[in-house]
């Protein structure tokens, strides 16, 4: 499978290099009779797709889907669900000079020392515009997860260390798509901007943390011991390129809390045990709780940055100092707000199958 593919039941291969002819996705395991369309995917390409804010990238590309199979009048056949994504604006020649340089931060060298080859042109195959596939593919997982009252919804939680007030799933769901930045604390949200524009004109880039949550994930998703629903939810989280780091409920802040501060302890509601707080993240053992699942992950600063760095030409095997050239995003945290999505979309959709809570058939 070469890494290519993600899921059991419920899975997708994606493929495609950023400056190829087109990124594409492959969906397999999808219910026959869900009814899907074009604009079921478009609606969440469009969340991601460049050239939408003066905080990103210059790349224009419509970023509009092709469904090829899977679907006939308008609902899914059960067979596998194949979808293209046309690269329409490519600018390969501020690649050219670069293309014998590991570019810092890139995967240029880990690509060249594995494959003996690449494609330079904008980071080939371990470029951000992979992440359209996924995107495609968790549009289908969830439009399934909504037929069973299961919200999914990420924000931008931070941005170079500027930190939104703590808010409710109402206001998130209000707010965060109000604003380049994805920020539901709106007050955050304007510094944020104002953050990644004065770095932008400094030929740099900056980081920050996103949170994504699922509401109304039923108990009993995850299996134990190796396949724990938090371990499958960072694993795919991971598996995103700018992502460094992936925290569950509390996450980190657990290492400094006290065992009496950190369990949640349960309480009788109209008929259902709940917790009172919620920092495992609607997790224990490895298996979802009935309370919300709550994600975090870090993003790095971009790599390509303006700025003079030093590297190394592969091919002469000398020392050598660049000046990257190109579009590039000055924070990939807002973009990544709907790719985050997809993937905890994906998780859960695969773990519903393995608990045979949906009827595949």
């Amino acid at each position: 499978m070469s890494g290519n593919s993600f899921g059991k039941l419920f899975g997708m291969t994606t493929w495609g290099e950023s400056h190829g002819a087109a990124i594409g996705v492959v969906v397999d395991g999808c219910p026959a009779g869900l009814e899907l369309s074009a604009m079921d995917i478009q609606h969440e390409l469009d969340r991601r797709k460049p050239g939408v804010s003066e905080i990103t990238t210059e790349r224009k590309e419509a970023d509009e889907v092709k469904i090829l199979s899977g679907v006939f009048e308008g609902k899914t056949l059960g067979t596998p669900i194949s979808m293209l994504v046309w690269n329409k604006d490519v600018e390969s020649s501020p690649y050219e000079p670069l293309k014998n340089i590991a570019r810092p931060g890139q995967a240029d060298l880990s690509y060249q020392m594995k494959y003996g080859t690449r494609d330079y042109r904008g980071g080939g195959r371990a470029s951000g515009r992979e992440t359209v596939a996924r995107v495609a593919a968790g549009a289908i997982a969830k439009k399934i997860l909504a037929a069973r009252d299961i919200q999914i919804i990420g924000h931008v939680l931070e941005i170079g260390g500027i930190r939104a007030r703590e808010v409710g799933f109402d206001e998130i769901k209000k707010n965060a798509e109000r604003n380049a930045v994805r920020c539901a604390d709106l007050e955050a949200a304007s510094r944020m901007e104002q953050l990644i524009k004065e770095v932008k004109a400094e030929g740099d880039s900056v980081g920050g943390i996103v949170e994504v949550i699922a509401t109304g994930v039923p108990a009993g998703l995850g299996e134990p011991v190796f396949d724990k629903l938090d371990a499958e939810l960072a694993k795919a989280l991971m598996s995103i390129g700018a992502v460094k780091g992936v925290e569950i409920g509390a996450g980190f802040k657990a290492a400094s809390m006290k065992g009496s501060e950190m369990n949640d302890e349960f309480y009788m509601d109209e008929g259902k045990i709940r917790t009172r707080t919620n920092n495992a993240g609607g997790i224990l053992g490895g298996i979802s709780t009935g309370e919300p699942v709550i994600c975090r992950v870090a993003v790095k600063p971009t790599s390509s940055v303006a700025k003079p760095q030093r590297s190394v030409d592969m091919e002469k095997m000398e020392e050598v100092e660049i000046k990257i050239k190109g579009r590039h995003d000055p924070c990939i945290c807002p973009r990544i707000v709907p790719v985050t999505e997809a993937m905890v979309a994906l998780v859960l959709v695969d773990c519903l199958m393995r608990d045979e809570s949906i009827n595949n058939k």
